[in-house]
């Protein structure tokens, strides 16, 4: 034997010594990190970049198909650090298909921050170290502790002792998921001015909730997870309603907090739909306000789709336009008030025709002389021929900021038919909070108003101005400025109008209290509040007999819309757009 040859000899003997106390240095039941030392006190994982080994119970598996991909490890009960400031679980990234819930096992990877979620990647060791004690769940209630992030419970087993309220069911049928509260959220310039108090409650809000999840990645799930059964059109989960027996995984993905359910949860039908207020005997005049969410008719003979906005087939169209019918005509008006109606003209094939062809034969609407504006949509006034007259010639306000501006806001006065006694009733739409091409001082100025709130504010100031110099006519008792306002109760246009004394009905008749605003038009990201108004004059005030927001839309989930993925009746009123209708009874 040579020299090399005994040389190579011994190495290869040392080496076979060698990976057998290697492999069992990293094994079941051998030393392992802390999983609290790899989550650490703060945010980020003082453990970041590292190749550690760690053991743990697996409180919930996400590596089925959809799922994210891993699985969720957690301490024994019995090795935790008794740090309330340090998580005991984390996420582990892997497609190893060894171990199962309830079992113990052991994982060396590389510790990495996704997105704020504490992670092992990149998994080089998975054994399967047999059964094991779940660990017990750690009971918790919203809001949370000290206006602080659940941090220090980040991936753990919780169970919420309180049932929770949801709050907004946009992501049910894109993502599977609802936004959970202790209480509902209104937005903050709905009871609070803009400024510095209503951005601070914006941000407490934001904080206090909590998504429950499916435990599943993927987009638009068939049928929806939420509620259970399966979500039909009389099974729904309305905003308002609450949930119970949440026992699952603190979860941190997307920007947001969720639970990620071991069991299933129970659903309780809190917000029950009402039927649209009654008529009172004493209602002369009914006037029913709705945003229609986008009504555009293709080329008025069942072709031209998709169109621009709204319906993307005939087929939705239709739904689109019995499921509005449903709901206009379900309060018995006498005039309806739209926005977003496709501004396609006044003849027999326009937007505005089909509307009034769908809520029944004694239906007209109100043709302008004047141009609508240069926009994709438009504002309308419909009425009953049977009931209602109309009064001198329709305006539409083309000055100020509307001189070359779209959505001109439209002015018509109608008389009950057999009475003396007038009303002018404004509808308009103002310009929305979105920020697309937004500059300068119609940029979000951070005080909870959005985007465009300057020209929202020239143009309430237009709208009262105006207002004040149409010709009167005899027996004219007020005006009522209504329709999307895009504007809460405190923000400066309303301010606007209040301080020409034009007063919201709704609020006069339903106020708001130190919890916030319970009557809504629309909701968004979670929080509820009022865009849509019928603000009366001075002089009409006194004959308002009654306000109402009908919750027949905004606390629905999309799914059950035109365009949603759950067939609904087209006698449904309910979720017929994204907007709750106003309801003001008028006695002349």
């Amino acid at each position: 034997m040579t020299s090399h040859t005994a040389c190579l000899t011994a190495l290869l003997t040392t080496l076979m010594l060698w990976l057998p106390a290697a492999a069992a240095a990293d094994s079941c039941g051998t030393p392992a990190t802390a999983i609290s030392q790899v989550q650490g006190r703060l945010a980020q994982s003082p453990l970041k970049g590292q190749q550690i080994s760690v053991e743990g119970i697996i409180t919930l598996d996400s590596r089925q198909q959809g799922g994210f991909k891993g699985f969720y490890l957690q301490q024994a009960d019995t090795e935790t650090d008794d740090d309330p400031t340090t998580s005991e679980a984390l996420f582990v990234y892997t497609n190893r298909t060894t171990g199962q819930v309830g079992h113990r096992v052991r994982v060396s990877g590389r510790v990495k921050e996704f997105h704020g979620l504490t992670e092992l990647t990149n998994i080089q060791l998975l054994e399967d170290c047999g059964k094991a004690t779940l660990p017990a769940p750690i009971t918790i209630r919203l809001p949370w502790p000290g206006d602080h992030a659940p941090e220090h419970l980040e991936n753990m087993r919780i169970a919420v002792v309180a049932p929770l309220t949801v709050i907004d069911n946009y992501n049910l049928a894109r993502y599977g998921e609802l936004t959970l509260a202790s209480t509902p959220q209104s937005i903050p310039t709905e009871s609070l001015p803009p400024g510095p108090e209503a951005a601070q409650l914006h941000e407490r809000q934001r904080l206090h909730r909590l998504l429950l999840d499916d435990n599943h990645g993927i987009r638009h799930p068939d049928p929806p997870p939420w509620p259970t059964p399966a979500l039909t059109a009389n099974n729904t989960v309305r905003a308002g309603d609450t949930v119970s027996q949440l026992d699952g995984v603190l979860d941190y993905r997307f920007g947001g907090w969720r639970l990620q359910p071991i069991t299933r949860p129970r659903f309780h039908s809190d917000n029950l739909r009402p039927q649209a207020p009654e008529r009172a005997k004493e209602t002369t005049l009914r006037v029913v306000t709705l945003n229609l969410e986008n009504y555009f008719n293709g080329d008025g003979h069942n072709g031209g789709f998709p169109t621009p906005r709204g319906a993307e087939t005939p087929e939705q169209f239709a739904r689109q336009s019995h499921r509005l019918a449903a709901t206009l005509t379900a309060p018995d008006p006498d005039i309806v008030a739209v926005a977003e109606l496709e501004n396609d003209g006044h003849d027999e094939n326009s937007a505005i025709a089909t509307l009034a062809r769908a809520l029944g034969p004694d239906w007209r609407y109100v043709v302008s002389r004047d141009a609508s504006g240069n926009d994709a949509i438009q504002t309308g006034l419909l009425y009953r021929s049977d009931r209602v007259e109309l009064l001198g010639r329709a305006d539409r306000l083309s000055a100020g900021p509307y001189h070359r501006l779209g959505r001109r806001p439209l002015a018509q006065i109608f008389r009950p038919l057999g009475q003396a006694a007038s009303v002018r009733i404004i509808v308009s739409h103002l310009k929305s909070k979105a920020c697309h091409g937004a500059s300068g001082p119609e940029r979000d100025q951070g005080d909870g108003q959005g985007c465009y709130n300057q020209r929202r504010t020239n143009a309430a100031r237009a709208l009262v101005q105006w207002a004040e110099e149409l010709p009167g006519t005899r027996g004219l008792v007020g005006t009522l400025i209504t329709g999307d306002l895009n504007s809460y109760t405190r923000e400066e246009p309303l301010t606007i109008f209040r301080n020409a004394g034009y007063t919201s009905m709704v609020h006069h008749f339903h106020p708001c209290d130190t919890t916030g605003c319970k009557q809504a038009t629309y909701r968004y990201k979670g929080r509820h509040g009022s865009l849509d108004y019928a603000l009366a004059s001075e002089t009409l005030t006194p004959r308002v007999t009654g306000a109402w927001n009908w919750p027949a839309n905004a606390d629905e989930p999309g799914a059950l819309g035109y365009q949603g993925s759950v067939q609904v009746p087209e006698t449904s009123p309910w979720r017929s757009s994204d907007h709750n209708p106003v309801i003001t009874d008028l006695a002349l």
